[in-house]
């Protein structure tokens, strides 16, 4: 998404944990654990030393476990939320300074299983439950400011994290990185009075709504 961005022209401010190999001029590289709320607001004072208005914000930050209900941890359930949904409660709480009234577009890119709660995997789905009705409360909460706000509903992408499970996983049930890129694009690229709140995609189902 960032290196797609930067082709398009745009200046990308990428914000994770142990930084990125990505290397273009136009690309700031800023470490920050999001669920820190200190650690953000240091981030986004090192932001405004580049810009004071952000015209896109995407929120992908997250972390992924799969396991039994009873098998989860409280540690690891509390974990989901720490990163997937208080980080990015973290992130938006402190960008308010920087929207653009009309103009700023917050895309959110969530999970199918935000919609319908899938095995062993409670603790992820909770999360993204969790975030889509932060998201949903933000949307009427800014709605004087007319931002946009588009979410993202794919299911499994077959990207490299897959190569860390154990879980014999269905791959070629996967969506593929372009296919998802695809959809990003025509999000990323759609008309200022256009946003899609719920725009849930799968691979090899035919589905796109």
């Amino acid at each position: 998404m960032a290196q797609f961005l930067l082709e398009e022209g745009l200046t990308v401010i990428g914000i994770s944990r142990r930084g990125t190999i990505l290397d273009h001029p136009n690309f700031i590289d800023i470490l920050c654990d999001i669920r820190e709320e200190g650690a953000v607001e240091e981030m986004y004072e090192l932001v405004a030393g580049h810009t004071d208005a952000l015209h896109l914000i995407i929120l992908n930050a997250g972390i992924f476990e799969m396991s039994p209900l009873v098998e989860t941890s409280t540690k690891e359930f509390s974990d989901h939320f720490s990163t997937n949904v208080v980080g990015a409660f973290h992130i938006l709480k402190h960008a308010s300074d920087f929207l653009v009234e009309d103009e700023t577009h917050i895309i959110t890119v969530s999970s199918i299983a935000s919609k319908k709660g899938l095995a062993n995997i409670s603790a992820y789905s909770a999360s993204k439950f969790a975030l889509n009705g932060m998201i949903e409360s933000l949307r009427e909460e800014w709605e004087h400011l007319n931002v946009r706000f588009s979410t993202l509903m794919p299911g499994a992408i077959l990207t490299p994290i897959w190569d860390e499970s154990e879980e014999d996983l269905p791959r070629d049930q996967m969506m593929s990185m372009s296919d998802f890129m695809h959809v990003f694009q025509m999000v990323a690229n759609s008309p200022s009075h256009m946003q899609f709140p719920e725009l849930v995609f799968l691979h090899k189902r035919g589905v796109l709504k």
